[in-house]
């Protein structure tokens, strides 16, 4: 049973996830891609799951496109990747990589596709084709795919995410290698069991 504790951590863990992706999504950003961006759905896919993910890749882009004047590429090229790097993370069973590739296919082709009617019916962009942002999309999920990668392993490898997961009640997985971290760190084997 959830605690509500574990529930304000999580809503203040989406809200800083939300603030550092508005802050960060300039870096290396040119149009139809924005690798930053992949790297929070990422982290927040396995630190929250597919359902908090999505509604912080959401609320990223309404922000981005608001105050930034960013075209709708940033709910576009953000939310289906958000969504299935989650999903992928979960039925995986905790891997990382499946988190990350669940991202390139739901922002590098699906998002990359489904933007092309989108700027052409509402920017009025002419000469586009259903294949156009895909390159930049794949490239954006590749470099913040990697990144994300990066960070989420070291913090697995010291036993950091597993803290992470635990303190904000979501799923936990605990497979080789890890075991001994989540005996040293909470005196006891912890199934991979959550909600």
């Amino acid at each position: 049973m959830e605690s509500k504790q574990q529930k304000v951590l999580r809503l203040v863990f989406l809200s800083m996830m939300i603030g550092l992706g508005v802050v960060i999504s300039p870096i290396l950003r040119v149009e139809g891609m924005c690798p930053m961006a992949h790297l929070i759905n990422i982290t927040c896919s396995v630190m929250l799951g597919p359902w908090y993910s999505l509604l912080c890749a959401t609320l990223i882009g309404i922000i981005r496109m608001t105050v930034m004047g960013i075209p709708p590429l940033a709910l576009t090229g953000a939310v289906f990747g958000a969504a299935l790097s989650g999903i992928f993370y979960r039925v995986s069973g905790g891997k990382i990589i499946a988190a990350c590739l669940g991202e390139v296919i739901g922002t590098g082709i699906i998002g990359a596709m489904v933007s092309y009617p989108v700027m052409e019916i509402l920017m009025g962009r002419t000469g586009l084709s259903w294949m156009f942002y895909v390159p930049s999309f794949i490239a954006g999920t590749l470099i913040g795919g990697s990144i994300a990668f990066g960070l989420l392993t070291i913090l697995s490898r010291n036993g950091t995410l597993l803290e992470f997961q635990r303190k904000l009640g979501v799923n936990i997985y605990d497979r080789g290698s890890h075991q001994q971290a989540a005996r040293n760190l909470y005196g006891h084997h912890v199934q991979g069991a959550g909600k």
